[in-house]
């Protein structure tokens, strides 16, 4: 042991004493000094501190795999196993001298403590449990108790979910600091991870995320109980065992007290606990960390320092040499001892190594770390390949060496690819430090450096990629600070705060974005609403001014601004005026709401008074008095369609004056439905639909028919008076437009209801049918169909329609039948006006449109034409009131009582295919004639 060289100090206390900083201050006194720290972040970390007082030209770096060395230097900051010997600077400090014990490298550290003094004064910081063996071992040594400057609590088991903000969650293996990062990422927005195989510039990166707030959790392994300085209010241990490179082992009291030391810095205090599957700590370990009491050290971990280089073997035997105190004992084969050994049995190797100097040389390789982690046998090839181009040339060649560099350098991939690399860049860092060993020493040392701070830069955006949502700990800072945040709404609709995307803004609703879960999904949602304030009020002004062009209704109610839904249409005491419900979230305020739902008020008022202006009408003429009043009011309450079966009483009861006023205001007394032409345009019809389900409470709103169209498929599943309340008759398989079936009615007027007729091209014009649809809707009104056949007399078939559009004036306005006068139905006696039939169809399967010929040209027989006999089949009271009064003599065809099947009566009877006997043949009925004639075999 080397006699002690002045002052020697042993500064002991747990952790947060500040020993460290004590030690700083103590080499800046001094003109020169040396420093070792346990790792190179936390070397980085003191460097930075004395270069920022001292300036960089007299402060030196020298780690592994880092070395700045400026000529003037005067203050060397050093990892423990990189200390300069033998330099005789006047101040000499060994920071967490209790990893003497140690069994991976406490024998550098027992080294440093035996050996490394500097002239005027020696600095030894650590736990108190290294005591009694620093006096054992050192003569003459002053010992200065530091006591904590905050108090240590502990807090029992705490789940990560309710984890508190600057909380430091501490595994013991890659595999579970991974785990518990990605489950921060999900539940807290994110978190830093801080590992000792972390290069400087990833570890200070992801430090600086925490420290500035940008996350505020910290998952690390222990490397963050050697010294690292960080605001941590909590440290959870989410396991009690760990991996110290042998086997698995419990973690002893002061090495748990060491990591929870790191909770609570300077004057604030700090609380430590357990989470996730850790049980929860003894009570005895409880108290032994909050009292900082523990079981001294009593050995040392030791290896000889005076090696001999006379031989491999002699090298090995004295790296082999036991202790001769008792305090110390033999440290376990380190990596390099197991290299040195492996590389010995070669026989190459041991050939090259004969001599004192190619000895130490072999030495040398063999103490180059396995950063790369893999098998000694590997690890050892290596070392022999490098060993093999220092014996040989003595440096290593340029371009073996920038072929290994050139493979690792490569910033794709994930974070175990590129940990791996930057792993192995490490070993090329490391060579390219040591002098001697390349060509060029400072430009390899430049071209690794830089390999490693791109290898660095990636791992560092691949973890914040993995394990923090950026987004959400950028919003968390804002907030945090209070200030004010800046939203921005692109004409898409997207809003960013603070330039992250946080969701849609649609109308006056936020969306959120679905990614933000948990804790993530409050801050953002907290965020959005705060800095989308302004742009609410914004917003609901240029809502407020904006055209009724810019709004529209949908069939299902829904109130529309552009693309988007800004409210809904609610039932009123009025079935003319519905109430709103604007969509607009809670955060807006209160007056932004009302001011868009004023808005959408006013916007319905005003389409509701434009599309039923004669409506409207009705209701404010004073001139309609008595009956024709009221009835104009019941008019109003079916919004402009009324069956006139359901008001047969009222229509008689109006005299000529009184319909007379009404007609002025477009009120049309058709034979079926009383109703306002104007009104069954398709915007008044599609809101009427839509006024008339709010009223009628309808979960979903039906459609309305497409414009255009006379006749459409009966709607099997619609609710009752949905025809009627979107301008139609259901008669058969097909509704009809009423305004249109107006128009057929009064073709019918004229025919021989009787004896029968047959279906004109006009007929069928004005309905867009074929023959075949055609006379499923006659059945539907209630009349009989007949299906005949005839020897055609030309080559041109009747034409028949098989649109099913409107003809050209099929919206025009429609020449009212009772302008001069009253129409058939009306101009008979009282006595002889019934109810008409119901609106309801007589069926409601959809008719195939048939051919209008059945047989081809090429068929054998003559050529025949299809045509169909209508008899009316209700009785003579619906004769007259849907026909006219009959033609000629006797009852209409038809002996069934009652009406069709949609007037509650029995089925129409059809016309039967058998001929008829002669005497009751019809001379003027031609289909009657051909039956007899085929009767008698006449072609």
């Amino acid at each position: 042991m080397s006699q002690l060289k002045g002052r020697v100090v042993a500064v002991l206390g747990p952790t947060n004493t500040g020993k460290t900083h004590y030690a700083i201050e103590r080499m800046l006194a001094h003109r020169t000094g040396v420093i070792g720290l346990p790792l190179r972040l936390l070397a980085r970390e003191v460097y930075d501190r004395i270069v920022a007082v001292r300036g960089p030209s007299v402060v030196a770096l020298v780690t592994g795999e880092e070395r700045i060395v400026p000529e003037r230097t005067q203050y060397w900051v050093c990892t423990t196993e990189a200390m300069p010997d033998g330099m005789g600077a006047d101040f000499v400090a060994i920071d967490e001298i209790q990893l003497c014990a140690d069994p991976e490298r406490g024998h550098v550290f027992t080294d440093r403590l035996l050996r490394m003094r500097g002239t005027h004064e020696t600095l030894f910081m650590g736990s108190d449990t290294m005591r009694g063996t620093i006096a054992a071992l050192v003569p003459g040594v002053q010992f200065q108790r530091r006591e904590r400057f905050s108090t240590l609590m502990y807090t029992g088991s705490k789940k990560i979910s309710r984890m508190t903000p600057r909380a430091a969650i501490v595994g013991f293996s890659v595999e579970n600091v991974y785990a518990i990062a990605e489950l921060l990422r999900r539940q807290k927005g994110g978190s830093a991870v801080v590992m000792g195989a972390l290069s400087p510039r990833t570890r200070n990166a992801q430090v600086e995320m925490y420290q500035n707030g940008d996350v505020d959790y910290l998952v690390a392994t222990d490397a963050i109980g050697m010294g690292l300085n960080l605001d941590i209010n909590h440290v959870a241990f989410s396991g009690l065992r760990k991996f110290d490179g042998r086997r698995m082992r419990d973690l002893q009291p002061n090495e748990l007290a060491q990591i929870a030391g790191r909770a609570g810095r300077y004057m604030k205090d700090g609380t430590f606990g357990v989470t996730g599957e850790a049980p929860p700590l003894p009570d005895p370990v409880v108290d032994a960390i909050t009292s900082h009491s523990f079981t001294p050290l009593k050995k040392l971990q030791w290896r000889n320092a005076r090696l001999e280089y006379g031989s491999i073997d002699r090298l090995i035997q004295s790296l082999e040499q036991p202790p001769e105190h008792e305090l110390l004992v033999r440290a376990r084969d380190a990596d390099d001892l197991m290299a040195l050994k492996a590389l010995s049995q070669v026989a190459e190797v041991r050939a090259r190594a004969s001599d004192g100097r190619s000895v130490q040389l072999l030495w040398d390789v063999c103490r180059i770390p396995d950063f790369r982690g893999i098998s000694h046998q590997e690890h050892a090839q290596l070392l022999e390949r490098i060993f093999g181009f220092l014996h040989e040339h003595g440096y290593v060649p340029d371009d073996w060496i920038a072929r290994q560099v050139k493979r690792i350098d490569r910033t794709d991939g994930d974070i175990d690819a590129l940990s791996k690399r930057l792993a192995y860049i490490r070993t090329w860092t490391y060579v390219a430090q040591r002098r001697g060993w390349c060509r060029d020493e400072s430009d390899w040392r430049g071209m690794t450096r830089r390999v490693e701070d791109r290898l660095s830069d990636a791992l560092h955006d691949a973890l914040t990629q993995r394990f923090v949502d950026r987004r959400t700990s950028v919003l968390l800072r804002r907030l945090k600070q209070k200030e004010g945040l800046v939203a921005e709404v692109n004409d898409k609709g997207e809003v960013t705060v603070e330039g992250e995307f946080v969701g849609r803004l649609e109308g006056f609703r936020f969306h959120q974005d679905a990614s933000a879960t948990g804790d993530e999904a409050k801050t953002v949602r907290q965020a959005a609403f705060q800095s989308l304030q302004p742009e609410f009020h914004l917003r609901a002004d240029r809502f407020y001014n904006a055209p009724d062009t810019e709004m529209d209704f949908t069939e299902q109610g829904g109130l529309m601004w552009g693309e988007h839904a800004v409210g809904k249409l609610v039932k009123g005491d009025d079935p003319l005026k519905p109430q709103v419900k604007a969509f607009v979230d809670e955060e807006a305020s209160e007056e932004v709401s009302e001011k868009v739902r004023r808005r959408l008020q006013h916007f319905i008022d005003r389409k509701i008074a434009a599309l039923f202006e004669p409506l409207i009408a009705v209701q404010r003429d004073e001139t309609l008095t008595g009956m024709a009043r009221g009835f104009g009011f019941r008019l109003v309450e079916a919004m402009g369609v009324l069956p006139r079966a359901e008001v047969a009483d009222e229509v008689k009861s109006l005299d000529q004056e009184a319909r007379g006023l009404l007609r002025k205001h477009g009120v049309r007394f058709g034979q079926f439905t009383v109703f306002m032409p104007l009104l069954l345009k398709p915007a008044p019809t599609r809101l009427r639909l839509v006024l008339w389900s709010l009223a009628e409470g309808l979960d979903e709103f039906p459609e309305s028919p497409p414009p255009g169209l006379v006749t459409v498929p009966v709607a099997k599943d619609a609710p009752k008076g949905y025809h009627l309340r979107s301008g139609y008759r259901a008669a058969g398989e097909r509704a009809i437009r009423i305004d249109m079936l107006e128009r057929l009615a009064d073709m019918l007027r004229n025919q021989d209801t009787r004896g029968g007729f047959e279906a004109t091209a006009d007929m069928l014009s004005i309905t867009g049918m074929t023959l075949e649809q055609f006379a499923n809707l006659m059945e539907g009104l209630g009349y009989n169909a007949a299906r005949g056949e005839r020897e055609k007399q030309r080559t041109d078939s009747p034409s028949e329609a098989t649109a099913t559009e409107a003809p050209a004036d099929a919206d025009a306005p429609l020449p009212d039948a009772e302008a001069e006068g009253d129409s058939a139905a009306d101009a008979q006696p009282d006595a002889d006006k019934q109810d008409a039939p119901s609106e309801e169809p007589a069926s409601t399967v959809e008719a195939s449109a048939a051919p209008a010929e059945t047989e081809s040209a090429e068929a054998e027989g003559p050529e025949v034409e299809v045509f169909y006999t209508f008899t009316w089949g209700g009785n003579r009271g619906q004769a007259r009131r849907q026909g006219g009064k009959p033609q000629g003599k006797g009852r209409p065809k038809g002996k069934g009582k009652g009406g069709p099947r949609d007037s509650g009566g029995n089925k129409p009877k059809s016309f039967q295919s058998r001929p008829p006997k002669k005497d009751r043949i019809d001379p003027d009925n031609p289909f009657a004639q051909a039956l007899m004639g085929l009767k008698d075999g006449k072609s």
